[in-house]
Parts: C-alpha cells; structure tokens; sequence
C-alpha cells in the first residue's frame, strides 16, 4: 500500500507542477498515470481515499497561498475540493479500469462533469481546471470556442488514459486518441491562421497597475496616495494618446459616495486629458455596498456604471448567514449588494466588465458578448496573496474566455497580472519592470486592439452542450 501512496502523491507533484508557477503543461497529460496504477485492483473504498490523498496534496500545493487570507479557510476548501479526486477514484477503480476503449471517453467525460459540478456548486470555485494546464498551446486550446474550456480538459484527461492503458488494445486506442488530437489540432492551425473580424477602426488602450499593498490599500491616510499613483502612472500613459485607460477593481481607496472630491479628480483628469477612464469602487445606492466598475468620459462625467452580478462567498458576502454568521471574525468578509443587470460599456466600441474572479464564470463572459460586447475587460486586485501563484493562476483563465469568444481581453490587475490577450489566446504584451516582472510592480501598458465584429462563437452562443454530450458518453459507456 505504501507504494501506492507514493505513486498517487507523485500523480498529485506532476500535476501541480503543470500549473503556474511552473507551468510545465505537457506533464498534465500524463500526471494521473501514476494514480491510475495505484488504483488498479483496489476495492472501491480504497480507491477513493487513495484519489482523495491525491486531491488534498494537489490542492494545498496549489492554492497554498490562500493561507495569506484564511488559514482555515485553506484546510476546509482544500478538504472539500478533495472529494473531487476521491469521487473520480471511485469510478476509476477495478471494474471500469478493466474496460480500456470505452474508458478513452468514459474517464474524460467524468472528470470534465465532476469539474463543471464542482464550478458551480455551493456558488463554485473554477480555478485550476485541467484544460488550463494548455494556456501556453495555442492549437490546443482553440477548441474552447466549440467546447468550452471543458473540451480541453477533456482531451488532457483522455491522453492520460490513453497513457495508462498502454499496450492494451494499443492500435484501436491509438486510432481513436490519434484521430481526436488531430482534429483538434487541425481545427487549431486552421483558427490561428484565419483573420479574425473587426469591428471598426483599433482602439488604443491603457491598463494601469497602481501596485497598493493590501495592507495599505484601505488604510486611513493612504487615500490621497493611492489617488495620486494612478493619476500619475495615468499621466504617463495619456502621453501615448489612448482611447480608453483602464484602473483595476477598487482603485478608488474610499466609498465613491461618501468622498466625491475623489471621483471629481478622477472627472478632472478626463476632462484635462480628453481621454475616457474606466477604474474599479465601492459604490453606495439605498444603502447598499456594491462593488463596481465605473466609466469617466472624456468630457469629465461618470456616464455608466456595472455592478459586479457573482460575488464571492466568504469574502463579498456571507451565505447563510444565520448559520455561517461567525465566520465573520475569521476571514475578512464585506457587505457587498450583487448586481442586477450586464451593462455594456459604449466608448468607440462596446465592451463588457468582468470584476475580481468574474473571469472565471464562462456564462458571464457570454452574457456580455451575446448582449453585443466586442471585447471584454477584467478589473482585478490579486494583492491578499502576496507574490505567490494566485494572480499567475488566476490570469489562465482569461486566456481561455478570449478564446471562448474569439474576442480581445483586456486586463487591469492592482499588482498584476495586466496586459493583454488576443482572441486566440496568444498574451500580446503585459506590465513589466525592466527586470521583467510583472507582479507588485507598479506601471502601465499601451496597446491597439481590433474590437470584433459581433461574430458570435458556438460557445458564446451554445453554452456548455459539451457537459452534456460528455453526460451521454457517461450513459453509453455504462451500457
């Protein structure tokens, strides 16, 4: 048995070595091997402690850094989050494992339904989807305008199988994996080499990273300091004449109601520079808290405003809070108002807010393009975790709701990551130092961007049909 411990924690290192900071994405496609024999001719309730072994230690060593925020938090999300891996043990175990050409789509499609379970159950935590492990692999990951990032996941998990299985049936498995993985990549070449549709002339944008600690980002004196970095960096950056400049989420270190004179130096400096700005605060309406991303015009007005729609739980909100109400003095929770409505932002082309992890919720990256957005905006502030993984983590996914909509994203980040991505996923320019670091660095970005030309994906349209035909794989494999 201890063999078997050994080969299920080496399964867990290779996979949290696929993800950043490491980011060595080909070992995904292979890292559950080493779980697959341990679980060979184990009872089903050996099955499942060996896989949840494997998920605790993959899951601590990969959102280890939420110890900065909430030690505890970190032990009970990672021990929830393992029950994933323990659940997959079991259908992985002696009597499926036997079944090798039907498990090439059996396997995949339950890892991609436990995924997608666990994105959206108990309000969902998406992060670190297997498919992200191929950000870097632009030919792979075009599918993720069919599929979703689902499909991705999918097709990792299914070369895993195909690895374990060996030479068992090796020439039908072979054709089968063969034939899917070049379909993928030939509809991969074939995306990265069409133009993608505009609409109307480039844009030039901005993104400012402020670089507020977060321990000074609400502190009382701080407030005119904070005001002053990005309006200087912003000064900068409008020496390279953007049509939009963008601060992250809560750039604003007060609520914008109750201090005006902020958000009136905010007015001035558009209406000074002539250029719109779009940044992130605490806004106040019927005494209610939102966390909002705010446009200044040109012309000096705040002339739209989005409410942030998906909250996080534990730290925006309490859910249940009769029951869960003193969790209030363990982890720092707001009384943050969700928002009611998707606005599409109009300066020069319509453009969609995803604010803090948004850019997680595939459907909402959907909802703003299908209401007419032509590229998409991600605020953020990654600074509770220090220079760990997290924002490097948390920046894949923004890869993928580009491709998924064949739309530019753009990112505004506190401490980073901010920059850019193209609608293949391809990460055109970032925030950097000279040194070359793009975290808790302070500094901005310009760059041009073709809006898209509304041209919507079968993803943006569809949604997730892929969990669904990977729900029917399920059922045939049965019978």
């Amino acid at each position: 048995m201890l063999r078997k411990i050994r080969l299920a924690i080496l399964s867990a290192i290779l996979l949290i070595l696929s993800f950043p900071r490491f980011d060595f994405g080909f070992l995904a496609w292979f890292a559950f091997v080493p779980l697959f024999f341990a679980l060979k001719d184990l009872s089903r309730p050996k099955a499942f402690f060996l896989s949840y072994l494997t998920g605790i230690v993959f899951w601590f060593g990969n959102i280890y850094w939420l110890a900065h925020v909430t030690l505890i938090g970190l032990v009970v999300l990672v021990l929830y989050l393992a029950l994933y891996f323990g659940i997959f043990g079991l259908f992985f175990s002696t009597q499926n494992a036997r079944r090798s050409t039907p498990n090439l789509f059996f396997i995949p499609a339950i890892w991609v339904i436990l995924e997608y379970v666990r994105s959206y159950l108990f309000t969902g935590f998406p992060w670190s989807l297997l498919g992200y492990t191929q950000y870097h692999y632009l030919p792979i990951i075009q599918i993720a305008d069919v599929t979703g990032a689902w499909g991705v996941s999918f097709l990792v998990m299914m070369g895993n199988v195909f690895a374990y299985n060996g030479k068992k049936f090796v020439f039908k498995q072979a054709l089968i994996f063969f034939t899917v993985l070049t379909i993928v990549l030939f509809y991969g070449f074939y995306n990265l080499r069409t133009p993608h549709s505009v609409h109307g002339k480039a844009m030039k944008i901005s993104v400012i990273q402020g670089n507020i600690p977060q321990e000074l980002k609400w502190a009382q004196g701080q407030e005119s300091k904070i005001l002053d970095r990005y309006l200087n960096l912003s000064l900068q950056a409008a020496k390279e004449h953007p049509n939009l400049i963008i601060w992250p989420e809560a750039a604003l270190p007060v609520v914008l109601e109750s201090e005006p004179s902020f958000i009136a130096a905010v007015e001035k400096f558009a209406q000074e520079a002539e250029f719109p700005v779009l940044l992130g605060a605490v806004t106040l309406r019927d005494e209610l808290y939102y966390n909002s991303a705010v446009l200044i015009s040109g012309a000096g007005s705040l002339v739209s405003r989005y409410d942030k729609l998906h909250l996080v739980p534990f730290g925006e909100y309490i859910p249940l809070k009769q029951v869960f109400g003193f969790l209030q003095t363990v982890v720092p929770i707001g009384e943050i108002e969700r928002g009611k409505n998707y606005t599409i932002f109009k300066e020069k082309a319509d453009f969609g807010v995803l604010i803090c992890f948004e850019d997680l919720f595939p459907e909402l990256s959907r909802g703003f393009i299908k209401r007419g957005a032509n590229f998409l905006v991600n605020i953020t502030n990654d600074a509770w975790y220090k220079e760990t993984s997290a924002a490097y983590q948390h920046f894949q996914a923004n890869v993928f709701r580009a491709v998924e909509n064949k739309v530019y994203l753009v990112r505004s980040a506190n401490t980073g990551i901010s920059g850019f991505i193209a609608p293949t996923g391809k990460i055109i320019s970032l925030v950097k130092n000279a040194q070359g670091k793009n975290i808790f660095v302070p500094g901005y970005a310009t760059q041009d961007i073709s809006p898209s030309s509304g041209k919507i994906t079968f993803y943006s349209r569809y949604g997730d049909i892929f969990i669904i035909l990977s729900l029917i794989l399920c059922l045939i494999s049965f019978f």
